[in-house]
């Protein structure tokens, strides 16, 4: 059964209200610092169609620093992703809902969709169970079918929180300064589905270099 036809519980709706009263005062005192911005400029100066690949762990300050920018998220059908999936739709994201592990093929079709359209999506290929900072197939396999670019982005923050979860999810604190770097953007090399999931140690090491280039 998807979480359509589940009803959302009143605890996770409580959770969610006070969450977004704490984000939209927590993240409006972050100091935000951007790396290699022009690799994003020039992919929307071009319309060409790209994936913004993302840690699942640096998901809050990005979702933050992209709200309202028409951007579509690919969020799990898990009853955690329904919180999030919430949370990123006031925050003016489009969603499409599923994983490389639940709703796969409903979620990839809908994704190569939304590319073809011209608009951007954003995935998080280790997500939404891990293991972390490894890429899934997902993102790479819709890349390939769609012809598209995927744009790195990586957060790190000079002083936060860190949730004590699989993928260390980053909580900036108050008044943290947030460096966003982009990799610079590529295309899955492979002409088939199958060989582009061979390529996710190219893409984890362009995701490594991002990290590298926020953190100096």
């Amino acid at each position: 059964m998807s979480t359509d036809d589940e009803p959302f519980p009143w605890q996770s709706r409580i959770a969610l209200l006070f969450g977004r009263g704490f984000l939209n005062l927590l993240a409006r005192t972050w100091r935000f610092r951007v790396l290699n911005a022009e690799a994003l400029r020039e992919l929307r100066t071009s319309g060409r169609s790209f994936i913004f690949a993302l840690w699942h762990g640096h998901l809050l300050p990005l979702l933050w620093h992209h709200r309202d920018q028409g951007v579509v998220v690919l969020i799990s059908e898990h009853r955690d992703g329904e919180v999030v999936a919430r949370a990123a739709s006031s925050l003016g994201f489009g969603l499409i809902r599923g994983s490389t592990t639940r709703g796969a093929g409903r979620a990839l079709i809908s994704i190569v969709r939304v590319l073809q359209a011209g608009r951007e999506v954003a995935i998080t290929p280790d997500g939404p169970r891990g293991p972390a900072a490894k890429f899934a197939p997902g993102a790479l396999v819709a890349a390939q079918r769609s012809d598209s670019f995927i744009l790195p982005v990586v957060a790190v923050a000079d002083r936060a929180w860190r949730l004590k979860s699989w993928d260390r999810f980053l909580i900036p604190k108050p008044f943290a300064q947030v460096t966003i770097a982009y990799g610079n953007p590529a295309k899955v090399l492979a002409t088939s589905p199958r060989a582009a999931a061979e390529e996710a140690s190219r893409f984890e090491e362009l995701m490594s270099e991002a990290l590298g280039m926020a953190s100096a």
